[in-house]
């Protein structure tokens, strides 16, 4: 309904040999109509002419009978009320296409990437992994949805610095359960997992560990701690109803030579130089503070290298059309870097979207829970699912933008009552099931049935399904499932008001065959919404 608007404008300008970028937006208070737009305004200023007098001039030229009424407010807004019959027409297209309705066309299919988590196996998975893990789910399976082909990946960073420190930490919780006074390293980690895999590590080789030379026992230890990790996070998401297409080891890019590939790949572009003894890229060359080390002066590789080359073989070895990174938001001054990387490699830097998630504040009897991996000092994400559950907490993980900090009350995610999002959105789908079970013979309806619905309950009901496809759209275009958990609560609200108002057992025939068509036209919108940010549609509650 809002492309039919749309299109009105735009061919109005066209005729007038106009171009430009105009906004149409559903008014908060529905005494300004179904959809508003400030074209009129901006085209205004653009012609130096008064806006309503452009107002004017378009409601004057209108060739249209969708419109019951065309409102012209200060300073110039246009303001469209829809007529009740083109939204009953609307509700028939629904219920004949279901789930198609919902699908806009695509120009052409692309091969996306969406690689998210990637959390290192150094420690269990805390909730800010959770909410990443719950956004990048959800952008594959809307991504899918309107007909793209999806790789999901996670990646394992396991080499470096960190893993040499998580086999250090472990080896000295091992020699102090066997009673030797060893510190853990100064940036080592603390969790209580690590004493747990430790104790592992006795029952199965007693103290023949201390007989090893150290540097090997600690290889060892950092393989084995980061197997166990990597285990329970595997384990954590598949009960969280995620999976990859693909896990991809760092190792693997030294072991096949890239990172050392894209290194001279980039000196050949004449961006990296030496200085001290190091290989440094010229990052500000593309609007960093600074220039970036790549290969330290004892010939280890930094991660920002072998970041450089697992890009490089997500373009050019795979051949991802796009490819979507779900970072945290603490990289956000690295963003610039790996496109600018990249860019000197001759990839188009436009073909990779950086989603960057804020932090999640866990609240628990209104104070902030602190999350720490290497103080030990976290919730996770295991926790959070067991207490919560997993249609909770990916309801809360995706029910604020991508770019808001995200406020997650335990208390309120575990009720059972319409002041918990996920409880008030499943509860509609399962109070239309309680009707539909009473029921047992399908009806045919056509227009003629369809134009006895005239409540402003049910009006109500179509225009939020209408509204729900465009945010779909909005959804798929930003990358970001926010928009779907704030379409299932424009639904749900407006089929509560309805179930509470309205009969459909029991109403007079062609209204009934009319409501029956509207409540599973809702049911179908409310469970293709879950399926596509994982959660249940639960029949019964």
């Amino acid at each position: 309904m809002r492309e039919k608007v749309k299109s009105i404008i735009d061919k109005y300008l066209k005729d007038k040999g106009y171009s430009l970028e105009y906004a149409i937006e559903y008014p908060k208070n529905e005494r300004f109509g179904d959809y508003s737009t400030n074209f009129a305004m901006i085209l205004g200023s653009k012609l130096k002419k008064n806006p309503r007098e452009v107002a004017n001039d378009f409601v004057n030229n209108l060739c249209t009978d969708i419109f019951n009424k065309i409102d012209i407010a200060d300073p110039g807004f246009i303001n469209f009320y829809i007529k009740k019959e083109t939204f009953l027409k609307e509700l028939l297209k629904i219920a004949k296409n279901k789930e198609n309705y919902f699908k806009s066309k695509i120009n052409k299919q692309k091969f996306i990437q969406v690689e998210f988590v990637s959390a290192n196996p150094t420690g269990p998975l805390h909730v800010g992994h959770g909410r990443g893990a719950a956004i990048g789910d959800s952008i594959a399976r809307i991504l899918k949805f309107f007909g793209h082909k999806v790789e999901k990946e996670y990646y394992i960073n396991d080499a470096g610095l960190q893993m040499e420190l998580l086999g250090q930490s472990l080896y000295a919780r091992y020699k102090q359960l066997l009673g030797i006074d060893d510190a853990l390293p100064e940036d080592g980690y603390k969790g209580e997992y690590l004493i747990d895999i430790a104790r592992e590590l006795i029952v199965e080789y007693g103290e023949n560990l201390l007989k090893m030379e150290e540097s090997k026992v600690i290889e060892f230890c950092k393989n084995k701690a980061s197997e166990t990790i990597l285990k329970d996070i595997m384990d954590t998401l598949e009960k969280f109803r995620v999976s990859f297409d693909k896990i991809f080891n760092e190792k693997h890019l030294y072991q096949s030579n890239e990172v050392e590939e894209s290194l001279n790949l980039l000196k050949e572009k004449g961006v990296v130089y030496e200085k001290d003894g190091a290989s440094w890229f010229k990052s500000t060359n593309f609007g960093d503070d600074k220039d970036r080390v790549l290969k330290r002066k004892n010939g280890a590789f930094t991660y920002f290298a072998s970041d450089i080359a697992y890009h490089r073989n997500k373009f050019l070895k795979r051949g991802f059309d796009e490819v979507i990174d779900i970072w945290g938001s603490d990289h956000h001054g690295y963003v610039k870097r790996v496109k600018s990387a990249i860019e000197a490699m001759n990839i188009d830097s436009e073909k990779l979207k950086v989603i960057l998630v804020q932090i999640v504040n866990l609240l628990r009897n209104g104070e902030k829970i602190s999350m720490s991996t290497r103080k030990g000092e976290f919730v996770e994400l295991e926790n959070v699912i067991n207490e919560v559950g997993v249609d909770a907490a990916r309801f809360m993980f995706v029910s604020r933008s991508i770019d808001s900090h995200l406020d997650f009350d335990l208390e309120l995610a575990k009720k059972q009552s319409n002041d918990n999002p996920v409880y008030y959105v499943q509860y509609a789908y399962a109070r239309i099931n309680s009707i539909l079970n009473q029921l047992e013979n399908e009806t045919e309806v056509d227009l003629e049935n369809v134009l006895n619905l005239k409540e402003k309950e049910e009006i109500d009901l179509i225009k939020s399904l209408i509204k729900f496809k465009d945010l779909l759209e909005k959804a798929f275009k930003e990358r970001d499932p926010y928009f779907i958990t704030k379409g299932l609560l424009g639904i749900s609200e407006k089929f509560h008001r309805f179930y509470n108002k309205h009969k459909v057992i029991g109403s007079e025939k062609n209204i009934f065959k009319a409501r029956l068509l509207l409540i599973k036209t809702v049911a179908v919108s409310l469970k293709l919404g879950f399926d596509l940010i994982g959660i249940e549609a639960k029949k019964r509650m």
